[in-house]
């Protein structure tokens, strides 16, 4: 197969990015319906919904005393895992941790002159419901989302965090799945998949507790699901197909740049995998590699499509303009691969991630590196930013006057109220004042 290379500036060029750029992912009006039919189902009959439809669907058949996971199955979870395996986990718990103990907001108040105390608190919210998606029969466990997901929520001080994640055919879960879980301290575990199980944290049912807040990525019908449910409990991201925008010079290793492509192209037909350089060698070099890499990849099939209907080449005169363009794509992950890439940190204005150097493939941040790897996609990083602690934080102000204090500044209430024409709240200022 051959990826497009585009010159930039020409109207095909034009034409390519303005299509990326504007790249929403709309939820087909068919889809929601659906999945609307499935909310109100739930909602109505709880654990029988859910029975029902992880039978329908995912072909297996439960009792609802058999959806939680049970403390001998996490057990036998340990000795079906290799060390190395376990090791990893561990690894990836400690850096993912030590970064987002950095990012904790604190409580503060501020004093003013006439007793005036005003300030914010800092607190968690009470249960976290995490989706962690296992893939085609389960074989696909996303362990490093059941860390990213799970840890900044218990840094937080969230008291219960609940997953969920599809079951296999014989009714259990992968056991890196149950391993990294536990390691992660979640609270409990339940073998719930589908746009159901999201139903089930945001309504509660019989089995499923009631959630504040939904993390995780899914499919077309559990991103519609989250969205449904936005309006009353709180979601991460919608997410998009995964993205990632290479800008590099010609001192870049074409070869890294070409497996980091791939590397986002397998995970989805419709990911984005897009390289800008100002060099007709490299471009030229890694147009030449993907397809003789493409023979070697397991999910090669998946990879040809995306790069056929999303990926490309673009060939800019300077690295500015590789950089004005890929602040206007805002991609989830940004490689830079240039000399003395740290030089260019300052002109990156829209990415959820950035990678500096040719050692910092965006793969190590999906692991193990300690950044989060929920990311914004769809051009979203414009205004969003990375799963973080805070998203499981409430912050809530306070404010506390004295009665001098009020008196001093009543004339000025008053007046704006009575200008918003809400008598009340200025009468709730004057009734003070006879008092003191």
């Amino acid at each position: 197969m051959k990826i497009k290379v585009l010159n930039y500036p020409s109207e095909s060029a034009e034409k390519y990015l303005q299509k990326i750029i504007n790249r929403i992912e709309k939820i087909p009006k068919k889809i929601e319906t659906e999945v609307v039919k499935i909310g109100k189902k739930v909602k109505k009959e709880g654990d029988k919904a859910l029975i029902e439809y992880t039978y329908k669907f995912d072909k297996v058949f439960f009792d609802p005393k058999e959806i939680r996971v049970k403390a001998e199955e996490i057990e036998k979870a340990y000795k079906e895992i290799s060390s190395d395996v376990l090791s990893s986990i561990k690894l990836a718990i400690e850096k993912i941790r030590k970064f987002h103990s950095k990012n904790l907001p604190q409580s503060w108040f501020i004093e003013e002159e006439k007793e005036i105390i005003l300030g914010q608190i800092i607190r968690p919210v009470e249960v976290v419901g995490l989706y962690i998606p296992g893939g085609k029969g389960g074989e696909t466990p996303l362990i490093s989302t059941v860390l990213m997901t799970a840890i900044p929520a218990k840094i937080a001080g969230v008291k219960k965090v609940i997953m969920i994640s599809p079951p296999r055919k014989d009714k259990t879960l992968h056991p890196a799945l149950l391993v990294a879980a536990n390691e992660a301290k979640v609270d409990e575990i339940y073998k719930i998949g589908g746009p159901w199980s999201i139903f089930g944290l945001a309504y509660g049912t019989e089995t499923l507790p009631k959630v504040d807040i939904i993390c995780g990525p899914g499919n077309i019908y559990v991103t519609t699901a989250k969205k449904l449910v936005s309006s009353f409990v709180g979601i991460d991201i919608l997410a998009g197909p995964t993205e990632v925008l290479i800008i590099a010079d010609d001192t870049a290793d074409p070869e890294f740049i070409t497996w980091d492509l791939l590397a986002q192209a397998e995970h989805d037909p419709m990911s984005l995998s897009l390289l800008i350089t100002p060099s007709k060698k490299i471009a030229m070099k890694v147009k030449k590699l993907i397809p003789e890499a493409l023979k070697k990849g397991y999910r090669s099939e998946i990879a040809k499509i995306s790069l056929l209907k999303r990926g490309g080449i673009i060939i800019v005169k300077d690295i500015e303009t590789a950089f004005f363009l890929a602040n206007l794509i805002a991609p989830e992950h940004l490689e830079i691969m240039t000399k003395n890439s740290m030089e260019y940190l300052p002109f990156v204005k829209n990415a959820g991630a950035v990678f500096l150097g040719d050692y910092s493939p965006e793969a190590i941040g999906d692991y193990i590196a300690g950044p989060n790897h929920v990311l914004p996609t769809m051009g979203l990083a414009r205004f969003c930013s990375s799963l973080s602690t805070e998203r499981f934080l409430k912050k809530i102000n306070f404010i506390k006057y004295s009665p001098q204090a009020l008196k001093e500044e009543a004339d000025k209430v008053i007046i704006l109220a009575e200008t918003e024409n809400l008598p009340s709240h200025a009468e709730a200022v004057r009734v003070r004042l006879k008092k003191n």
